[in-house]
């Protein structure tokens, strides 16, 4: 667990010192705690850090790949194939690189186009959604559709803009009232004579 709980009830996190990651990157701890290391990399940036800087110390004693390049394809060659999982997917080998344009139209022309995609009904295909979304589009320009919302837009701003006047503030508030009570004795003095 990455956290500890204190007295009173607050949690701290938990960090891992530069051997720690050190000794996970040269492949040293034990299962359990190697799990416990790498959940804590989810939630810990410090650690991250610290994680990286053991990765590039030791990069030179990390395995090195002997064919970078073709690493993905010696993986995938690996790898068991099922019909079963993977069924109307074709494997084409990899296009070799040539320098005429002529061989690569050849080669493009020779891949076997499949029929599922012509198996597909009409309202599964991507071009029948982009169709229906233009056409309801355009429906709502013609109708007038979007100048009423336009116009409803605009006339629901104006309202707000009409209501941001700035409040008087408290002080001048009391002020205004002081001299409305101040005009207010004026008023009553004058009748009184």
């Amino acid at each position: 667990m990455d956290e500890e709980e204190l007295e009173g009830g607050r949690f701290f996190m938990r960090h891992y010192s530069y051997e720690d990651w050190q000794q996970y990157v040269k492949g040293e701890l034990n299962v359990p705690l190697r799990e416990e290391l790498e959940d804590h990399l989810y939630t810990c940036d410090q650690c991250l850090e610290i994680y990286l800087q053991a990765v590039t110390e030791n990069e030179t004693s990390l395995p090195v790949l002997p064919d970078e390049y073709n690493f993905t394809d010696h993986v995938m060659e690996r790898v068991p194939f099922n019909n079963k999982i993977v069924s109307n997917v074709e494997i084409v080998p990899s296009v070799p690189v040539t320098e005429s344009a002529d061989d690569i139209v050849e080669m493009v022309d020779s891949v076997p186009v499949t029929a599922d995609a012509d198996k597909k009904p009409l309202y599964q295909r991507a071009g029948f959604h982009y169709l229906l979304a233009a056409a309801a589009t355009l429906l709502l320009m013609f109708s007038g559709a979007f100048q009423s919302l336009a116009s409803y837009a605009s006339g629901m701003e104006k309202p707000i803009i009409q209501e941001k006047k700035p409040k008087p503030s408290v002080t001048e508030g009391v002020i205004n009232k002081t001299f409305a009570w101040m005009d207010s004795l004026e008023k009553k003095e004058a009748n009184k004579k």
